[in-house]
């Protein structure tokens, strides 16, 4: 794994060194002294770039039995909703919500109203007639806002609704 704050210290330092050299080059008069402004200017937006694309990569964690979900509703606070299939296996729905839980997190999600779990639930639309569809949730994940260390979710399958599916488990 590339350790892009490792990059940008030295990136850091490089820059500093560009200034100091430039400093020194308005002092003695050099020619290029604007030349080395330029680079400087460069090297600091080239810094900054990589410190912030240090901030921007986090390591995308793989639940093994996770199904393909949809997100349909995320407030960006602490509520987030997602749809799978209809066909979606009991033993499939406790991964794939953990997978959404740990995709959807972020540092920036904050509680609402004293609320601070974050929630994504998990649904799937049936058509028992034509022209007809009902949402059946299926259950849903709650982390914590708080304490973003901690990684423990409470999972809730709703095996009342799981009855309603059409496939046989």
């Amino acid at each position: 794994m590339t350790n892009l704050f490792t990059y940008a210290k030295w990136s850091g330092i490089a820059t500093i060194i560009c200034l100091v050299v430039a400093i020194v080059s308005f002092v003695v008069g050099w020619g290029f002294r604007f030349r080395l402004v330029g680079v400087t200017s460069f090297m600091g937006v080239l810094t900054a770039g990589i410190f912030a694309l240090g901030l921007g990569l986090f390591p995308h964690t793989k639940i093994p039995g996770a199904v393909r979900y949809s997100l349909i509703y995320d407030s960006g606070a602490n509520q987030a909703v997602v749809a799978v299939a209809p066909d979606i296996e009991k033993s499939a729905i406790k991964p794939t919500l953990i997978q959404a839980a740990t995709d959807l997190y972020s540092y920036g999600r904050t509680g609402v109203g004293g609320n601070n779990q974050f929630t994504v639930k998990i649904r799937t639309v049936l058509h028992p007639q034509e022209g007809i569809s009902q949402p059946l949730f299926l259950g849903e994940a709650r982390r914590s806002l708080i304490d973003r260390g901690n990684e423990d979710m409470e999972i809730e399958v709703f095996d009342q609704n799981l009855a309603q599916l059409p496939s046989s488990f």
